[in-house]
């Protein structure tokens, strides 16, 4: 086909000219070999042609030895944090060797496991198979079951959806060839390194299974790279629905090289050996990030550089996914080090991979201008006032969220500021390590800061991507070489409280204090745009929706003393037809006199009248000033790389 030979053509020369470097293995603990496993590479070819309809067709070609055999599906997923492997995607496998059919039975306990039995004198085993995803947004039919991966226009090829390999193996020591055919005309951007361009397809070098998990593919019909320097270099690839998602400003380009200068100047060295952000804007596929050593694969709105509310909330994005590859990537929890994916990940210290990096994003995307000094305290006010909503604290601590992680993740929403809690080891544990920073400011007479421990702790020296284990011993002793503390109980007991209140002495110590008022919130208005909801959480007590369901409800707030529930369906307030503006009419009138408001819903299939006893108006998160304190946020979002003139 011409076209996406011409296409190849050009992808070859790209990466030449981009630079996708020579994969790179990461080392881990020595492995036993499995019977029936063979040694060399496997070759895995991938058929994306019909990715759009939700299609990927897969020819794998694994080294086998006659024996015993057990082949497993990757079940437990590095940034996923659980068993997240989509196995209910799996449409198949047939296997055969040599002419002939091999019979298969599945475990009985362990449902990604395969058990085969390889005929004598028999080296290679095919397997063919499709994987099949869904064509919904979310895709969460069951948990992180079914997620969709692809548009008309674009599509994400995650490697571990497309292989199996034979069980009781380190990943790191097994070897695969990929191959990947896609739809005429696309084109696509991967950490993998091109080995040669087919007519039809592209076939990639050699690497560890690990590595080839670790690099993401995404491709499109309307596609776009753009270099943001560094060195190594790192580079910026987009695919969108449409051509005009993919126009990004000087302005937000320029904001984006400047990220990879500051993140480079907090960490002082990278163990990348090229770094790619893949970004992929649509509508059709949730939102999300992952992180990998030498490249991210992010996922935001389709008018994400068309409209600067949706910019704004999707700031820290690729700032979160890119710190990954230090913090997460480079150095990690010893529980989240896993030799395989098959054996269980701990995830005890989440509160350091995932707090701090959510942390480091929000600093990072200030420092390169991604978001203003205003839009950055105003991040912080709305995740402050978040988390104070979240009446499960009393209960459940923020240890307790990081060890069920892996349930976390796939819950329902619906409820989560009751008494269930969501994955707040992110924000929550973002505010603690700000109040972590201040502390080291402070006890240092402004000498010192976090930047300086993620300097020694994610820093030392340049390499290419490695893993560096690490336990809560090690953090706290990395944390006391930069400032003489307790920092042992320091954390423990801040992971282990219980209470009402959300962790607000960091911003305190920054001089600044939550406050709920009428003033509209730069950020929280951004994040409606971004999530297409009404925000009234801090009002009436519930998200609205733009399908008017109503989504959470807030412990004690009136919507909660009315009884409504997350799923009400939104008919009608004041006895006129529902709408966002009626809403917020409506609310408005509660600051100038008015003490009530009528809420009419649609519960199953039935309607029901609601009274929401209320005064006060709109309330939004903003942070203002504590009278004669320092404004330690204002030091902690300067540059630290000089501005070019």
């Amino acid at each position: 086909m011409v076209g996406l030979a011409l296409l190849l053509v050009l992808a070859a020369g790209r990466d030449a000219a981009a630079g996708s470097a020579p994969a790179t293995e990461v080392p881990g603990p020595a492995s036993s070999s499995a019977p029936a496993a063979g040694s060399g590479t496997a070759r895995v070819e991938v058929d994306a042609r019909e990715a759009p309809r939700g299609i990927l067709r897969v020819h794998l070609l694994l080294p086998v030895s006659a024996g015993p055999l057990t082949l497993v599906y990757p079940k437990w997923l590095p940034g996923r944090h659980g068993p997240a492997g989509p196995i209910t995607n799996l449409a198949g496998p047939t296997f055969g060797a040599a002419g002939a059919s091999v019979t298969w039975r599945r475990d009985d306990v362990d449902m990604y496991a395969f058990h085969l039995q390889i005929p004598p004198g028999v080296t290679s085993l095919a397997a063919d198979f499709e994987v099949l995803t869904a064509l919904r947004p979310d895709g969460l039919v069951n948990g992180l079951e079914a997620p969709r991966t692809a548009t008309e226009s674009l599509a994400i090829l995650e490697w571990n959806q497309v292989v199996l390999y034979p069980a009781d193996n380190n990943t790191d020591e097994l070897r695969y060839q990929a191959q990947v055919r896609l739809p005429a005309g696309w084109k696509y951007a991967t950490a993998l390194r091109a080995q040669q361009t087919l007519p039809e397809s592209v076939r990639f070098e050699p690497t560890s299974l690990t590595t080839l998990v670790d690099s993401t593919l995404i491709a499109g019909r309307y596609f776009e790279s753009f270099e943001l320097g560094g060195e190594p270099a790192v580079r910026l690839h987009v695919a969108a629905d449409g051509p005009a998602a993919l126009h990004l400003t000087p302005t937000v380009l320029e904001h984006y090289r400047r990220l990879v200068g500051e993140a480079q100047a907090l960490f002082g060295a990278t163990h990348y050996r090229h770094y790619d952000f893949l970004y992929v804007l649509t509508d059709q596929i949730m939102p999300d990030g992952l992180e990998h050593h030498e490249s991210s694969d992010n996922r935001s709105p389709y008018r994400t550089f068309l409209d600067d509310d949706v910019r704004r909330a999707e700031a820290n994005l690729l700032a979160h996914e890119y710190a990954h590859s230090w913090n997460g990537k480079y150095r990690r929890p010893v529980g989240l080090t896993t030799r395989n994916y098959q054996d269980p990940m701990r995830g005890e210290l989440l509160w350091v991979y995932e707090g701090l990096t959510e942390y480091l994003g929000d600093v990072l995307a200030v420092r390169s201008g991604l978001l203003t000094t205003e839009e950055f305290q105003s991040e912080l006010a709305r995740n402050l006032a978040g988390m104070q909503s979240h009446s499960a604290r009393r209960w459940r601590n923020l240890q307790d969220t990081v060890l069920a992680a892996q349930l976390l993740y796939v819950q329902p929403r619906d409820w989560a500021a009751r008494l269930r809690r969501q994955e707040d080891f992110y924000h929550e544990s973002a505010l603690l390590w700000l109040e972590a920073d201040n502390l080291i400011r402070r006890l240092s007479s402004g000498h010192r800061s976090l930047d300086e421990f993620c300097r020694r702790f994610f820093g030392g020296a340049n390499s290419p991507p490695e893993v560096r284990p690490y336990d809560f011993s090690a953090l706290v002793e990395a944390l006391n070489a930069v400032q003489p503390y307790d920092w042992r109980q320091f954390w423990e007991e801040r992971l282990s409280r219980h209470g009402a209140d959300a962790p607000s002495e960091g911003l305190l110590q920054s001089g600044w204090r939550l406050q709920l008022d009428s003033t509209p919130s730069l950020m929280h208005r951004a994040h409606e745009a971004d999530d297409h909801d009404l925000d009234l959480r801090f009002s009436l007590g519930f998200y609205v929706n733009d399908d008017a369901t109503l989504s959470d409800v807030i412990p004690g707030s009136p919507a909660d003393t009315a009884g409504l529930s997350p799923g009400d369906r939104l008919v009608a307030v004041n006895g006129r037809k529902w709408s966002r503006d009626e809403l917020r009419d409506a609310l408005a009138a509660t600051a100038h006199g008015a003490s009530r408001l009528t809420l009419l819903i649609e519960r199953g299939d039935l309607y029901q009248s609601a009274e929401l006893s209320y005064s006060g108006g709109q309330r939004e998160p903003h942070l203002v000033r504590v009278a004669g304190t320092p404004d330690l946020l204002a030091q902690i979002a300067r540059s630290r790389v000089p501005a070019k003139r």
